[in-house]
């Protein structure tokens, strides 16, 4: 078995995040886009190879501090992707994240957060009515629930409000791990997604890098980055390439996550 296997998991999907949507006709490696980078477009590329779709939903918190557009009108996006660019793999809903800045708002380098001005709670249970609500409107568009919280407990818990709404979460394809983007590398990332991986769930891990996917990637089903991008962003662009940086090249891209898998170590170490 080879060390990335051992690492990361037989059949461990490690999808490039990227907000370049033509890319999904240049290669078959696993691509992650922003349903929005598919829905503002008059015409779309097919896709040559796997995909999932991400809601935007850290962008819609972000800058908005609640989401501006409804379910169904996610929903007829879902759908013009599914038809048009082909089937995906997956599509995030639109939950609700729980980092501090989401809820609280303020200011992270050039970003400014609304706030929501809710409680994780409340975050939790909009995030599960979302996935019920998008479910029920299209059970054919492989929507999957996501988890939220910023304990362990939280999440205990949010798993709890899926099984008490009849989401048998053992049972899902995947199941998407929420707000531990900041928290991967951390003692208490490690011991969430170690809880919730106990419960024999297929997880899916948002804005895993190198650190994280080190110590739990062998616990992950699959995993996305744009890390690949912030990194050519502060280095010279590959020999022959005219320009500035490569931090929106798909060669660098696919050079990136061939390093990055081939560096990973053969077991996660312990928080």
């Amino acid at each position: 078995m080879s060390p990335v296997t051992t690492a990361l998991g037989a059949g461990m999907r490690f999808y490039l995040t990227t907000h370049k949507r033509h890319w999904v006709k240049l290669t078959r490696l696993p691509l992650f886009l922003k349903a929005e980078h598919f829905a503002a477009a008059r015409t779309l590329p097919s896709a040559q190879g796997p995909y999932a779709v991400d809601s935007g939903g850290f962008t819609e918190l972000q800058r908005h501090g609640t989401w501006t557009r409804t379910p169904r009108q996610y929903v007829q996006d879902l759908r013009r992707i599914w038809e048009c660019v082909g089937p995906y793999d997956w599509a995030a809903p639109q939950d609700w994240m729980c980092e501090d800045l989401i809820i609280h708002g303020g200011q992270a380098g050039p970003l400014t957060f609304q706030g929501t001005g809710l409680s994780v709670r409340e975050h939790q249970h909009r995030t599960v009515n979302n996935f019920l609500e998008l479910r029920s409107m299209a059970p054919e568009l492989r929507i999957i629930p996501v988890l939220q919280g910023r304990s362990v407990e939280d999440y205990e818990y949010c798993r709890d409000l899926y099984e008490q709404a009849g989401v048998r979460l053992a049972t899902e394809s995947t199941v998407g791990l929420g707000s531990v983007c900041r928290l991967q590398s951390t003692r208490e990332g490690t011991a969430i997604v170690t809880a919730m991986s106990a419960h024999g769930l297929r997880l899916h891990g948002f804005g895993f890098k190198t650190l994280g996917l080190a110590k739990v990637g062998h616990l992950l089903a699959s995993a996305d980055s744009a890390a690949w991008s912030y990194h050519a962003r502060r280095r010279p662009p590959l020999p022959g390439h005219t320009h500035k940086n490569c931090a929106n090249c798909i060669d660098y891209a696919l050079s990136w996550r061939t390093r990055v898998l081939a560096g990973i170590p053969r077991t996660g170490a312990p928080a």
